[in-house]
């Protein structure tokens, strides 16, 4: 007997993905079965073992075919036949490999293959659906995907592959492969289940089959659950009338109910008893068919939300009882309440509700101030009936006016009592899933953006933690984020303002430091003012000051972590703060690594979205970043280094420890001689780290040098890696000009012979005359015809381009925009609206996006004054198309100098 498609299935994959082989069970002991050759890569059975106490001889196995399509080879002389036996004198041709097949498969097996391959076409089918991605494009990310190929590196290095889809798209296709897979698996376990409870029936089996998400599992699955009780449904198939049932739809003008009646038995007693234990089966019949579902989801409906009676109660009293000890906590609790008003008395259609409203809405429910409830009109019900008795529930032949009102008795009972109740919860379900979809979603574009700021480089730094009580912490940081110097001013205590104001001067001139970051936290409007002043009386006369506010999200809560403390042993908690805000400034990549995206402040509701996933896409934007930008492997930090694609803890560590012990990367090959570092982590890493020879000072070239010429291998043998299962490779001890570009080892041989084509040489990397000349070269001709000259596809050449013209150093951060340091400062008090001003968005939430215009409170362009016309066209994808670190140009719509609120509207992006 074959192994089972229920095992077959319990994870789907695309037909070219690498699927692991399970055993099998052949029809004699020790004969490999061929696999059977479908449309889809079969598992290939391993041949089962033969025990030597069975006494039958181990007869030959069939050869599995080299290739798909292709006859059987033997390569290995071990398992050769003995000469002048039949296997070797015979020939399998391809037909009779595939008659042999045909032979060897039972009709069951035949038909299970083809159910296997349906499946898997529906479910290629549905991901593309889902996703609104080519067919062709889902199976090869998710082929790409179970060959552990990391997103950065397939969005890069296998762009042919996935139709030129950003990150993002390809994450998307991931996160809902992983939903079916999901759903899959706990089918395939429900199956299972109700098989061996022996109450799975063909029509059971498709019905929970058809599921497309969890929630549909359930609801079809609830009456079969351990411990729950026996369903009415249930109960009417125990006494037999299933049957009676089904000739209802099938073949009314034959059934006759009084046959069924038993007397004596209960349920079977009367027809009254029949009749109803009919109605049963049929309401379960029909909450559970997919059409009528599909039918039902479509309709009308409405969510509503209102204030609970609890939360009423706990306010009456809260009022009540104003005299008490504790009127924060009640104030506290009020406060709450408020940021629920809009949700007072709520209602909205389920297809325009939007997704933060959707999360307000929960989170006030899991508060429990708000009573929510999923609103279906009248009508719903009378053309829900209408529909199931004049269509998908019609008997198939005329029925008499009883069996007709047993139908529409089965409808109106699997309406109220099954379909409402599954309706409510599938609203919910689907309602939050997408809004927690459309959250994580911004949290991406935000940590992105906050991560891809361009860093501020070649100047000293002051970095300024503001304080009242504990003072001013300070640090400052050299252009290459080395530590200066830390110290402690206390600027907003009074009769020492003017001595701390010379302190800083001193510093200041003392470390040429022009340049000051201010935390975004407690008393950081004061420590602004406290500047502004000095700045304007030109009193760090001669140099020329300015300073700028970041945020401070999560300095705090790094400064105690187990890094910083390894970081920086020596230092104050606090100090550690100052040093991380700014560095922020200096590189918020290498700096923003070291923080769980969670606290970095990039959005709002990160606490009412699933954990995992945000973690998990968080995580992904966070190494397409770190990966995308590039990392100096003999400078960057082992923390930065984690999340290069391909890497992880352990390889950043093993790194940081050949490069102490061996000194500096002499080139990219060298990587293979770190522990842990197999062939694929190579190549998923390779194309993000670099050799810059600028930092390769002569000293760290020598020693290098002389440590691999001191070691056992020379240059022209193998270099033996220790660890099991490692084979020697020969690694050079030279520079290579190409390991400081974006360009991947594997295609090393085609940018060699492109330049070769063009007329240069890798030692002119980034310089204008190649530069030049490659603009020439494809000028005259097209980069498809170049692609075809030297053998690769256009988008490999394409970034063969990009890295040969590119100039050494190169950042894809200078694209992006830089931090804005000021001089001065403005006050709520001094807008007028309708006054025009540039800012940066500093926040994007689902509502709309916060803007910092200079004056200590940010202003907000809700989501409606976000409009189309006012973006350019390449940000036009999204609704929310404003994202943390963009200049715009905006108009003052109202302030509210009591609230503290500013209203704006969007004029333009400036580029």
């Amino acid at each position: 007997k074959a192994v089972s498609s229920d095992e077959d299935m319990e994870e789907w994959r695309p037909p070219e993905a690498k699927t692991s082989s399970k055993r099998a069970r052949g029809p004699a002991a020790g004969v490999k079965k061929p696999a059977a050759t479908r449309t889809a890569k079969p598992k290939v059975p391993k041949e089962p073992k033969v025990h030597k106490a069975s006494g039958v001889p181990k007869p030959r196995a069939t050869r599995k075919p080299a290739a798909e399509g292709k006859p059987p080879v033997s390569r290995n002389p071990k398992n050769a036949a003995v000469p002048g036996t039949a296997t070797t004198k015979r020939k399998i041709s391809e037909c009779d490999f595939e008659e042999n097949k045909r032979m060897r498969m039972t009709e069951s097996e035949e038909v299970k293959a083809h159910k296997d391959d349906t499946n898997i076409r529906l479910k290629e089918e549905l991901l593309s659906t889902m996703t609104g991605v080519n067919k062709w494009v889902c199976v090869n990310i998710v082929t790409l995907l179970h060959e552990e190929n990391t997103i950065p590196f397939i969005v890069r290095y296998r762009k042919e592959m996935i139709n030129h889809l950003d990150a993002d798209a390809v994450r998307d296709v991931q996160m809902v492969y992983d939903e079916l897979c999901s759903v899959a698996k706990k089918t395939q376990s429900v199956i299972r289940t109700l098989k061996k409870d022996g109450v799975l029936t063909p029509e059971l089996e498709n019905s929970l089959r058809s599921c497309r998400s969890a929630d549909e599992l359930d609801h079809v699955n609830a009456p079969y659950k351990k411990g729950s009780k026996l369903s009415k449904a249930r109960r009417a198939k125990a006494l037999g009338l299933e049957d009676a049932a089904t000739a209802l739809m099938n073949t009314p003008h034959n059934l006759d109910l009084r046959a069924w009646v038993k007397p004596g038995t209960e349920g079977l007693s009367s027809v009254e008893d029949v009749s109803t234990g009919v109605v049963h089966i049929l309401a379960d019949m029909i909450a559970k068919d997919s059409d009528t579902l599909t039918y039902i989801k479509t309709s009308c409906v409405t969510i509503q939300s209102s204030v609970s009676k609890s939360a009423l109660n706990k306010k009456e009293q809260g009022k009540s009882d104003q005299g008490c000890k504790k009127p924060g906590d009640e104030q506290n609790k009020n406060k709450d309440l408020d940021k629920f008003h809009l949700y007072f008395d709520f209602t909205c259609n389920i297809k325009r509700i939007q997704s933060h409203q959707t999360l307000a809405i929960n989170r006030g429910e899991s508060l429990k101030i708000l009573t929510v409830k999923v609103n279906i009109p009248d009508r719903v019900r009378s053309d829900f009936t209408l529909w199931c008795i004049n269509n998908r529930w019609r008997p198939k032949t005329f029925a008499k006016e009883e069996l007709r009102a047993i139908i529409s008795n089965a409808v109106e009972d699997s309406y109220k009592r099954l379909i409402v109740p599954f309706l409510t919860r599938s609203c919910r379900t689907k309602l939050t899933s997408a809004a927690e979809k459309e959250s994580i979603a911004m949290f991406v574009r935000n940590l992105r953006q906050r991560l891809l700021v361009c860093p501020v480089r070649g100047c000293v730094i002051m970095g300024v933690d503001p304080g009242y009580r504990h003072g001013c912490k300070l640090a400052i940081l050299s252009p290459t984020s080395q530590i200066l110097h830390t110290d402690v001013v206390y600027l907003h205590n009074s009769g020492q303002q003017h001595r701390e104001a010379e302190k800083l001067r001193h510093l200041m001139i003392q470390y040429s430091c022009s340049k000051v970051v201010i935390g975004n936290g407690t008393a950081c409007r004061e420590t602004e003012a406290f500047f502004s002043d000095l700045i304007s009386r030109r009193f760090f006369h001669p140099l020329d000051v300015s300073y700028i506010i970041t945020n401070e999200a999560g300095a705090s809560i790094y400064s105690v972590s187990p890094e910083a403390v390894k970081e920086m042993p020596d230092l104050d908690p606090n100090l550690r703060s100052a040093v991380s805000i700014g560095r922020r400034v200096q590189d918020p990549l290498a700096e923003l690594v070291k923080i769980d995206p969670k606290h970095i402040g990039i959005g709002t509701y990160q606490h009412d979205v699933s954990a995992g996933a945000l973690k998990a896409a968080l995580d992904g934007v966070v190494q397409e970043c770190v990966s995308f930008v590039g990392v100096d492997i003999n400078i960057c930090s082992e923390t930065l280094m984690r999340h290069v694609a391909g890497l992880n803890a352990g390889r950043a560590q093993s790194i940081t420890e050949w490069r102490e012990k061996n000194g500096a990367f002499i080139n990219r090959e060298q990587l293979k001689l770190v522990k842990g570092m197999g062939p694929k982590s190579f190549q998923q890493c390779a194309g993000f780290i670099r050799i810059n020879p600028l930092t390769l000072n002569s000293d760290s070239v020598r020693d290098a040098r002389t440590t691999s010429q001191s070691a056992p291998a020379v240059p022209d043998k193998p270099v033996a890696k220790k660890g099991k299962g490692k084979v020697g490779v020969s690694i050079p001890n030279s520079l290579n000009p190409l390991d400081q570009t974006c360009i991947h080892p594997e295609s090393y041989n085609v940018a060699q012979r492109f330049l070769s084509l063009v007329g240069g040489s890798v030692d002119q990397i980034g310089n204008a005359c190649l530069r030049q000349c490659v603009e020439n070269k494809v000028k005259a001709s097209c980069v498809d015809e170049l692609a075809r000259a030297v053998d690769t596809t256009p988008e490999t050449l394409q970034l063969i381009i990009d890295g040969l013209t590119q100039p050494p150093g190169f950042d894809i951060r200078q694209n992006f925009g830089q931090a804005d340091f000021k001089r001065g400062i403005v006050s709520m008090s001094d807008l007028q609206v309708g006054a025009v001003l540039t800012g940066r968005v500093d926040n994007t939430t689902l509502f709309g996006s916060f803007v910092d215009i200079g004056v200590g409170r940010a202003g907000l362009i809700h989501k409606s004054n976000i409009t189309l016309d006012k973006l350019p066209v390449s940000q036009r994808r999204r609704s929310l198309a404003l994202g943390p670190g963009e200049r715009v140009e905006v108009r003052v719509l109202n302030v509210d100098l009591q609230r503290g609120r500013i209203g704006l509207d969007l004029i333009r992006i400036l580029q």
